[in-house]
């Protein structure tokens, strides 16, 4: 049995990775310790709890997760850039094109590690297991979509792709670029504004690190999340999604 996602996965795959968060908060239910909480008491070491220093910690992980998600957003956007934001959010599969510049020519896969990036910093605001859940959840999915997609490449690309697997990494990114740039022009405006949901998410990770409101955090976050759905309304009727 192939391990690699079915068309179905593909088509849904937002749904899929919104029930991955959904499952991983719900675990709040059985383990109620946060695991910035839980990594703040490693660190310390039997710590007061109700001391500035713990808090100054845990709210040390949560700017870490923050970062990670807006990194998460910055290799998206730089990807999308290159990659229309119309393939990037489109239910169907490609394979008509290789692109092999910008982020490309370093790891085969940005739009996927933004999305790992995604998962480990809004997983700081999980529960212990919700973390793991998060974390280990979205990178067995986005490993079967990197498959689907890699099968349906080489299909259609041929030895060509062939040649690009072998040279760039999957999803650690190499320091130096493993292929010649193309001569591609990036659309800046179509990476960030394609990406306007995983830069709402990163904004919601910031304030709630300032606030520790999770109201706000959410507020920012359906903010993030209408946007997205008002792209794919535009998108589905072929006009722009600015």
């Amino acid at each position: 049995m192939s391990f690699q996602a079915t068309e179905f996965e593909f088509r849904t795959r937002f749904w899929f990775i919104f029930g991955i968060f959904w499952l991983g908060f719900l675990l709040y239910y059985v383990d109620h310790v946060n695991v910035s909480v839980a990594l703040s008491r490693l660190v310390l070491r039997h710590p007061d709890e109700n001391s500035s220093r713990f808090l100054h910690d845990v709210i040390g992980f949560f700017a870490l997760g923050t970062l990670s998600v807006a990194l998460g957003a910055l290799i998206r956007s730089w990807a999308e850039s290159y990659l229309h934001s119309s393939v990037v959010h489109d239910a169907a599969l490609h394979g008509e094109q290789l692109v092999a510049d910008g982020p490309y020519r370093y790891v085969r896969n940005p739009l996927y590690l933004g999305n790992l990036l995604l998962a480990v910093g809004i997983g700081m605001l999980a529960s212990r297991s919700g973390f793991l859940m998060i974390s280990i959840g979205m990178w067995l999915f986005v490993y079967r979509l990197i498959l689907r997609e890699e099968t349906t490449l080489l299909h259609s690309q041929g030895e060509r792709y062939r040649r690009y697997l072998a040279t760039v990494p999957r999803l650690l990114p190499s320091l130096v670029p493993q292929v010649p740039p193309s001569g591609a022009k990036p659309n800046w405006l179509d990476g960030f504004t394609g990406e306007l949901f995983m830069w709402g998410a990163a904004a919601a990770m910031a304030v709630f690190t300032a606030t520790r409101n999770i109201r706000y955090f959410w507020l920012v976050f359906g903010l993030g999340l209408a946007i997205y759905f008002l792209q794919s309304y535009l998108r589905s009727r072929g006009e722009p999604a600015t």
